[in-house]
């Protein structure tokens, strides 16, 4: 089994709260990691799962096991027994493990009943970290899902077209999307066709035949739903004017070549969208490895209308880092320089050029480096 980054931290926070809710989308991983801490698990999107644990409530109330409660997003009852189960011995932790496929602004039993209660983790599909660096083109490729690709090679992309059938003909309409299959499979798949770039919501909507408000509603549905994330941009007071609409990223670059057609690495290095393909791949590991130790800085990107850029901008209290990414082998010096002349423009404490490079760079206020090598600068400086 691949051990996963993220399960200190929920060991951790499973000795602080009563519950944790370990989050994120369907087939990453979560069952796997939630059984490996012990306990009891029960799979209460179905109906024997859900039986047991009626039958059983007191019983588990009395036990001193870690109660595991697969899915719980589909049993939304489950919510309002957990509170009065808490509420009864606040000063015992560690008693329930949900997990659930969507984020808690779609999972309303977590806001209204378990406020306060619970802990949030997200996991999401396997990270370069957990695969090994040397892995980072067959992660690139296929991404994080286990059974998608990244283990057996074979899997890809057949497993990835069948998960977006999956989502799209059962899971998004049970879980609350009111767009129909064969429309949400249009705006997956333009949204694909749009990865990594700003977001026009006039225009996707005018390609669907849908108002503007409906498709912004449909975008965050998928963006709780793991599928797709949104980049804000950073608003800086400067004499130049800004790009304002957000990025929007396809969070697994597996199903997003999937969806674009792409089957091997060498298709992929062909496309002429490789570069934002691997934009949105770099952009997601790093989110994702701050995720799993507990860091939640700020993300946007920053463009100005005559072409000053910065691919990524992190926030913590004390720093702001400035990142470009670029699809190279040998980044040019000149790249470095405009990188550290539009984060002047952003008030950026570091700076730092990601790629595909062999020979690293660094100082103390950033540099030219590998993902592999930023990944590492973030590890190391969570310890």
């Amino acid at each position: 089994m691949i051990d996963r980054v993220l399960k200190p931290l929920l060991i951790e926070r499973l000795s602080q709260m009563p519950a944790v809710a370990l989050l994120g989308p369907r087939q990453c991983g979560k069952t796997t990691l939630a059984k490996s801490c012990g306990g009891i698990y029960l799979d209460i999107e179905q109906e024997k799962g859900r039986m047991r644990l009626d039958i059983g409530w007191d019983g588990f109330l009395e036990g001193k096991e870690l109660l595991i409660l697969d899915e719980a997003q589909t049993f939304p009852e489950v919510f309002q027994r957990l509170r009065g189960a808490i509420d009864e011995d606040r000063r015992r932790n560690g008693r329930f493990l949900l997990l659930g496929s969507v984020s808690p602004a779609l999972m309303l039993g977590v806001s209204e009943s378990l406020a306060g209660r619970l802990g949030i983790l997200e996991l999401t599909p396997l990270l370069l970290p957990e695969i090994g660096f040397e892995r980072l083109d067959d992660l690139w490729l296929s991404g994080g899902y286990p059974d998608g690709g990244i283990i057996s090679s074979q899997d890809f992309p057949s497993w990835e077209n069948d998960y977006i059938r999956l989502m799209t003909e059962r899971d998004l309409p049970i879980w609350g999307l009111k767009a129909g299959p064969k429309m949400t499979e249009r705006l997956l798949k333009m949204t694909a066709a749009l990865n990594a770039q700003p977001l026009n919501l006039s225009q996707l909507g005018q390609s669907l035949g849908i108002s503007h408000p409906t498709v912004r509603g449909y975008l965050d549905f998928l963006e709780g739903a793991y599928l797709l994330r949104s980049l804000p941009s950073f608003h800086a007071n400067i004499r130049k004017r800004l790009i304002k609409a957000p990025r929007l990223y396809w969070r697994d670059t597996g199903l997003l070549h999937s969806m674009m057609g792409v089957k091997t690495f060498d298709q992929l290095l062909d496309q002429p969208w490789v570069g934002a393909s691997w934009e949105g791949f770099v952009i997601e590991q790093i989110i994702s490895l701050h995720g799993t130790m507990g860091q939640h800085p700020d993300y946007y990107y920053f463009r100005t209308s005559d072409g000053h850029e910065i691919d990524l901008i992190v926030e913590f209290a004390n720093e702001r880092i400035g990142i470009e990414i670029k699809c190279t082998h040998s980044p040019a010096l000149q790249d470095l320089r405009r990188l550290k002349k539009t984060a002047e423009l952003c008030g950026c404490t570091k700076t730092y050029l990601i790629s595909r490079t062999s020979e690293p760079f660094l100082t103390e206020t950033g540099g030219s480096v590998s993902l592999a090598g930023f990944l590492q600068i973030i590890t190391e400086g969570s310890k």
